[in-house]
C-alpha cells in the first residue's frame, strides 16, 4: 500500500510520498513514489503515483525517454499542466494496456496504478491534477485544495480540519507530516522514510527532496508533541451531564 499527498496553496505547493511496497508480510522493500521535472527557470513539475509499481515504473520509464530522446512532445515542452495531465493519461492507458495483452486477460485490474502531477510553467498560475487508472482526471481548486492516493483515509481529517487554500505553507507541511504520522500509526503497509518537496510559486526552481527518516529529529518532535497535545486536551473535555448517558 502507498500513502501521497498534495496540496496547492497561495504560498505554493507540497508533495509527500511514503517508499514502502507492501507484496506480504515477508516481502517488504522501500522505493521511490515521487518524481520531479524540470527546466531551471521555466517550468516545475512534481509526479506521485500509487498502485502496480511495474506499470509505475514504466510510465516513469517512457517520460524519462521522451526528455532524453528530445521527442517533440515531452514534460519538458508541453504548453501546460493540463496538457501534461493528458500526456501522462496517455502513457498510463498504453502502458496498462500493453500488460493486459501481454497477461492475456484484457479484463484485469491487476495492473492499474493512479497519479498525481502538480506543478508551474512560466506565465501560468501553478496547478495540481489527480490522474485515474482509466487516464481522465480533475484539477484541485481553491475549494479542493489537496489530494491523496493510496491509504488516505488515517490521514485525511487531519488535512480537512487544518488546510485550506491560504493556509501557510509551512503550518500546512506540518499538517502533512501529522497526516503521514496518523497513518503510519494505523497501517502497517505505509512507512517509512517519506519523501517531501516544497515549492514556492512562481520560483520555477528544482527543489531539493527532503527524505524524513524514522530517526529525523524535527518530525519526532511533532508527531509526539501532537500526541501529547491530543491526549491533554481529551482530558480537559468538560464531564459529561448527570445521567447522560442513562438517555
Amino acid at each position: 500500500m502507498t500513502y501521497c499527498a498534495a496540496i496547492r496553496l497561495n504560498q505554493g505547493m507540497i508533495f509527500a510520498s511514503d517508499t514502502r511496497t507492501n507484496a506480504g508480510v515477508d516481502h517488504i522493500s522501500t522505493f521511490k513514489k515521487l518524481y520531479q521535472y524540470g527546466v531551471l527557470g521555466e517550468r516545475f513539475m512534481v509526479i506521485q503515483t500509487a498502485g502496480n509499481l511495474a506499470t509505475s515504473q514504466a510510465v516513469f520509464t517512457k517520460l524519462q525517454q521522451a526528455i532524453d530522446q528530445r521527442h517533440e512532445s515531452s514534460l519538458h515542452t508541453v504548453l501546460t499542466l493540463f496538457d501534461a495531465a493528458q500526456m501522462l493519461g496517455e502513457c498510463m492507458r498504453e502502458v496498462t494496456e500493453l500488460a493486459k495483452r501481454v497477461a492475456g486477460n484484457p479484463n484485469s485490474t491487476a495492473f492499474t496504478s493512479s497519479f498525481m502531477l502538480g506543478g508551474q510553467i512560466h506565465g501560468q498560475a501553478p496547478e495540481l491534477y489527480m490522474i485515474y487508472p482509466e487516464g481522465n482526471f480533475i484539477r484541485a481548486t481553491r475549494d479542493t485544495p489537496f489530494f491523496q492516493l493510496g491509504e488516505s483515509k488515517y490521514g485525511k481529517p487531519i488535512l480537512d480540519r487544518s488546510i485550506d487554500y491560504d493556509t501557510d505553507l509551512y503550518h500546512a507541511a506540518q499538517a502533512l507530516m501529522l497526516s503521514f504520522d496518523s497513518t503510519i500509526q494505523s497501517n502497517l503497509s505505509v512507512g517509512m522514510p517519506i519523501d517531501f518537496v516544497i515549492y514556492h510559486n512562481d520560483s520555477f526552481t528544482i527543489p531539493n527532496v527532503r527524505r524524513i527518516e524514522e530517526d529525523d529529529a524535527y518530525y519526532n518532535t511533532i508527531r509526539h508533541r501532537w500526541a501529547t497535545a491530543l491526549r491533554d486536551t481529551l482530558m480537559k473535555l468538560p464531564d459529561c451531564p448527570d445521567g447522560y448517558w442513562q438517555g
